[in-house]
Order: C-alpha cells, then structure tokens, then sequence
C-alpha cells in the first residue's frame, strides 16, 4: 500500500477501515470556555476558540458578554482594553488603542477622534458577538456557523447529572497539542490503560481483563450504561460501599463519569475545547459529596493531574506518526466509540445544514475488549 492510501483492510462488519480525520470543527453548538468564577465582574479575558479571538467577560453587575476580540479599526485586541460605563449607564468595552467603545451587542457606541462637525452613523460598524451563557458554574459559548448570527441559541448548554457538594472539588487544565479529533478519541479509547496509566494504585500492563460494556444512544452522544467499576481499576476502592458508573461522551467534545455510592456523588467532567487546528484545550473538573473528598482532595488531585499529563505525552508521541498523515487502520469493537464520534459529527453538521432534527446514529449494542 502506498504511503497515504486509504487502508484496504476492511472491519469486521464488512465497512472499509477508518482513515484519517476530518479537519473541521462543528458549529452551531455550545463550546466549554471556562469555569463561571474565572470571569470576574469588571473583568474580561482574551480566549481562541476554533482559530477565533473571543473575548469573554462580565460587567460590573455580572452580566456575561462575548465579542471578536478585534478592534475593527487597528487590530488591537478589546479584551486588553476596559469596561466603561456610557452616558446612559450602559456597559461598553474601549479598546486601549484610540478608545473606540463597542456595547455588549457588538455594536460601536463612540469613536472619540471625531469632532462634532464630522457626521458618521457608528452603530454601523459592528464586531461579532457570541451568544454566551453560564450554567452549573460553567460559561459556554455557541460558535454559529454564519458570523452574521445575532439571535439566541435554539437550544440551552448541556446539563450534567452529579455537580454536587457545591464548587469543584478538583480543577486541572492544559493543551494536547492535537487537533480535537484525536485528543476526543484518545480519551474515550478504552484499550489504552494498562499501557499508558500504569500506577501501582490503577492498574499495570499485567492486569488485564476481557470487557462486555452496554452502550446506548444518549443527546448529542453515547454512554456506557451504569454498571460496577472494572476489578482492576483499584481507585475505586477509596470510595467505599458499591460504586456504579456510568461514562457518557456528547458533541463537541464532552466526556463525563457519573460515579454513584448509594446516596453519594462523583462527577468527573472533561470539556475539550479546540484553540485551533492542532491545539485542544482540556479542562478536567470534579464536584462530589462524597467525605473522602475531605481527606483524599490532594491525592485524587494529583492522580487526576497524572492521568491527563500522560495522555498528554502520548499524543506528543502520537503526532510523530500522525506528521506523515498515515491512514490510520480501527478494529471492532475496541475503537467502535471512535467510529461513532465521527459519524455523530457527520450527522450532526448534515442535519443542521438541512434545518432537520439530529438523528443520532448510535444503536444499543455491547461491546467487547480487553484491557
């Protein structure tokens, strides 16, 4: 086979091999861009979501706003400007460079180098604006697909089962440098873990176990129905009682793990957030109610902390290969999640281009695998 050819090896169910990824990002979808406590009133912050400049920030009485982070005159990014107040009382952003203001709807509210004798309609110069919402301490931003986009969204931000016991118990964040494809399968891979997280508190090369998983459809994604955690992964154990879990994966790049212990909690939340084409941004969060939380908080931390630095140092090494842009060869039914999150995508920018309800493709199945 040629270097680059699409792979003639078929799968198991008679489908050609998975290749290689698509390029592009999903629009019209709400994006993770940052926890809610992070964007202080009176404050704004410069972000990149999906190649774009977004400031996000709050006014002095807490009201969320996002706007292109471009000042439309000389280029100068907004978000390094400030809040001020307009003659009406209304909050505008000025940029640093020539104090052009623009209000919370993008729309530019005063150029202060013109005199009152020069006439210019400023409202119509505009920057983008993004919807922006907050939800369970969270702040998400839906990237449209026409800039033009002045409405609300047609849907709200997801909702997680599990954000319990108040504020996050554990926050972790870095970059994969990778695009979103690769970091979302990469983490959703269920045969990585004897190889890239041994711990002598996990679970080594050695310990490895046949696997028959329930999946179902959930919104937007899949899950692995609830059921008891696998016997070698020893974390478990800290928690006490029965616990039973249940992992749910939903577009663009959500992943979470429901943990429950009779009456107590455990989310683990992990929000990838494209900065663009070979950067993800991965913000890893946990809330429980659960008292060993109390005592263990520094020692789940830092496993936590060590799991996602692992995974990071296995994309490096992944993307030694991937800069030769091989076909890249999947088999049934260890990388059946990997096949789905593409055909999701597909179905979900096909159905939003033809204005039709999202038929989500996952079908109940269970899958087998070792690890």
């Amino acid at each position: 086979m040629a270097d680059g050819d699409a792979p003639k090896t078929r799968t198991r169910d008679g489908g050609p091999a998975a290749s290689r990824f698509g390029t592009g990002f999903l629009r019209d979808i709400w994006y993770f861009a940052a926890l809610a406590g992070d964007v202080k009133p009176g404050a704004m912050a410069r972000h990149e979501l999906l190649g774009e400049p977004v400031l996000i920030g709050r006014d002095r009485k807490g009201g969320l706003f996002a706007l292109r982070d471009v000042c439309p005159h000389r280029a100068a990014p907004l978000s390094a400007g400030r809040i001020v107040a307009e003659p009406d009382g209304r909050p505008s952003v000025e940029c640093p460079y020539h104090g052009w203001r623009f209000g919370q709807d993008g729309g530019c509210t005063a150029i202060p180098s013109m005199t009152a004798s020069q006439e210019m309609d400023v409202s119509r110069i505009r920057v983008r604006r993004y919807p922006v919402a907050e939800s369970q301490g969270m702040v998400f931003v839906w990237m449209a697909s026409d800039p033009r986009f002045e409405g609300e969204p047609p849907e709200p931000p997801p909702q997680f089962p599990g954000v319990v016991g108040g504020g996050p118990k554990i926050v972790d964040r870095m970059v994969f440098d990778s695009h979103i494809d690769h970091a979302v399968v990469g983490l959703m891979d269920p045969a990585h873990g004897p190889y890239v997280h041994q711990q002598w508190w996990w679970r080594s090369s050695g310990s490895q176990h046949d696997k028959a998983k329930k999946f179902e459809p959930r919104e937007a994604g899949f899950s692995m129905i609830r059921h008891e955690p696998s016997k070698n992964s020893r974390a478990y154990a800290i928690l006490g009682g029965e616990p039973l879990t249940e992992i749910t994966f939903r577009l663009p790049g959500l992943r979470w793990e429901h943990i429950t212990i009779g009456p107590r909690q455990v989310l683990s939340l992990t929000c990838l957030t494209p900065v663009h084409d070979t950067a993800t941004r991965i913000t890893q969060i946990v809330w429980s109610d659960h008292p060993a939380f109390l005592f263990l908080r520094p020692f789940v931390a830092a496993g936590a902390r060590a799991f996602l630095r692992q995974d990071a140092a296995m994309v490096n090494l992944q993307n030694e290969g991937l800069k030769y842009d091989p076909s890249l060869l999947w088999v049934d039914d260890a990388d059946t999640q990997a096949k789905w999150y593409q055909q999701l995508k597909k179905e979900w920018t096909t159905s939003r281009a033809a204005g039709r309800v999202f038929d989500n493709p996952v079908r109940p199945v269970t899958l087998k695998w070792r690890s």
